[in-house]
């Protein structure tokens, strides 16, 4: 079956026409241009605002005048993450897609549903003739998955709706009325480097499942940097060490899934035996059921790089032991909540210069703090540089608010069960947009994705259909003003 053939088409036919350009975050000049060019096609206002984000207005149809205006929201760029053994450019191919079953989903790479589906369904609302739908504004907003500043580009005065609708949520049963804040903590150090005085061992952690370092944080998956911290760790009791190069995961919001560090010890056979016969078994056997694919290997090597001190790569080892990963602490307000979380994203060692990223979420700002503040703590007793950026603020639920009790009565008397409204550990634009835009209702949800930000990655067909008429449903009974 191709993608053409499944419903609703015009749906599945925009997300084609997307995944066919490319747009990473903070490279999305190609799809910016994109839609630019589809909302002039159709005839409608378009307008692109100083940071990159498009707003496309459509007037209300026919007896919708008098009903309260929407602002339907996605973001145009998309996590991109692939298999090592795939060989993809993604700033100038296109999303190469597959049917499986129920799902659709790329070939080794990630797919885009996240927020692709979203924005092809708003492509499909705009382009419609006979979707009845109060006033429109469609905010394509940029660079969400890497730093918000699309959203906290968006000056106040730019919308005039009263209701936003943020289709960026990966679970059809939910509606969620809010979301986690989030903080870049950066960590660096430059070392001196020197001859290795030892053998050449490398150590490769891969096969891990990865997912969204919100979503899925609690779920207890393996990070390949914090196995990769554990494994040296152990050596250290045994074995002088010193540290060659480290390259373990990638983005910030993805929950790293590969690990190589190249090392420089006195003795590899015993090293390498240490560590199979003990730690790596454990871990096999800790991660079983989770990671079933986790693989470890540890053999001799060789490298034409200078290593840095047995000293300095002490420190390095402890410190990567001693960074808190996975969830802080869970809400007690909210059951099943994340509250605040961590997760090592990216560890980057390379000619002497050391890089460890990584993303804090919480849904409270001082939780979040405290969060980043431990992080820093650890690192200044390293002797290593801290930095903070990217901050942006959580959103605060607002379970009473109209939109809300709307969507609830559609969606039960619609499919006879009622939605989980719920909040979520995942960033949100919401959040950032309703600190400009504080009157404005504001809600999110979406299609079943699974796997986001991670190559299987994948979108659920029926639950697509089920998205679409349930939205549709929802713009033809917006209250009036």
């Amino acid at each position: 079956m191709e993608l053409s053939n499944i419903e609703p088409q015009i749906v599945w036919k925009n997300f084609a026409k997307l995944n066919a350009v490319p747009r990473p975050s903070k490279k999305e000049e190609k799809v910016i241009a994109f839609i630019k060019e589809f909302g002039e096609s159709l005839g409608l206002e378009t307008r692109v605002d100083e940071v990159g984000n498009v707003i496309i207005k459509k007037p209300a149809t026919a007896g919708m005048e008098n009903r309260k205006s929407i602002v339907l929201q996605s973001h145009l760029d998309m996590v991109c993450q692939k298999n090592n053994d795939v060989t993809f450019d993604f700033e100038t191919e296109g999303i190469k897609m597959e049917i499986d079953g129920d799902w659709v989903k790329a070939k080794g790479t990630t797919l885009g549903a996240d927020n692709g589906l979203g924005v092809a369904t708003i492509m499909s609302i705009l382009e419609s003739s006979n979707i009845p739908h109060p006033a429109l504004e469609a905010l394509f907003t940029i660079d969400e998955e890497t730093g918000m500043t699309g959203a906290i580009g968006l000056k106040p005065g730019q919308l005039t709706g009263e209701i936003l609708l943020n289709l960026d949520t990966e679970e059809d049963d939910e509606i969620d009325i809010g979301c986690a804040g989030g903080i870049d903590v950066t960590i660096s150090q430059n070392y001196q480097t020197e001859a290795s005085n030892g053998q050449i061992v490398r150590i490769e952690v891969k096969g891990l499942q990865g997912g969204h370092s919100g979503m899925d944080i609690h779920k207890g998956f393996g990070n390949a940097n914090v196995i990769l911290g554990r494994l040296l760790y152990k050596a250290l009791a045994k074995e002088n060490i010193q540290l060659i190069s480290i390259d373990g995961g990638g983005l910030r919001n993805a929950i790293p899934r590969e690990g190589v560090a190249i090392v420089s010890v006195r003795n590899a056979e015993e090293f390498i035996e240490e560590i199979t016969n003990g730690l790596k078994k454990e871990i096999l056997e800790e991660f079983a059921t989770v990671e079933p694919a986790l693989h470890i290997n540890i053999e001799n090597s060789t490298s034409s790089d200078k290593a840095i001190s047995e000293e300095d790569s002490k420190k390095i080892i402890l410190t990567l032991k001693a960074l808190h990963n996975g969830v802080y602490r869970m809400s007690p307000d909210v059951k099943d909540l994340v509250e605040s979380s961590n997760n090592v994203a990216r560890v980057e060692l390379k000619e002497g210069g050391l890089k460890i990223l990584n993303l804090s979420r919480s849904s409270v700002d001082s939780s979040k703090d405290s969060v980043s503040e431990q992080l820093k703590s650890v690192a200044e007793l390293a002797g290593m540089n801290t930095e903070f950026s990217g901050s942006y603020p959580g959103w605060k639920p607002k379970p009473g608010s109209e939109i809300v009790q709307l969507m609830e009565k559609i969606y039960t008397d619609k499919f006879n069960e009622k939605p989980q409204v719920v909040a979520c550990h995942a960033g949100l634009e919401c959040g950032i947009i309703g600190a400009n835009y504080p009157e404005m209702e504001m809600v999110s949800f979406g299609p079943t994705i699974r796997g986001a930000h991670s190559p299987d990655e994948r979108a659920n067909i029926p639950s697509a259909q089920k998205f679409w008429s349930f939205l549709k449903d929802i713009l033809a009974n917006i209250p009036q003003k």
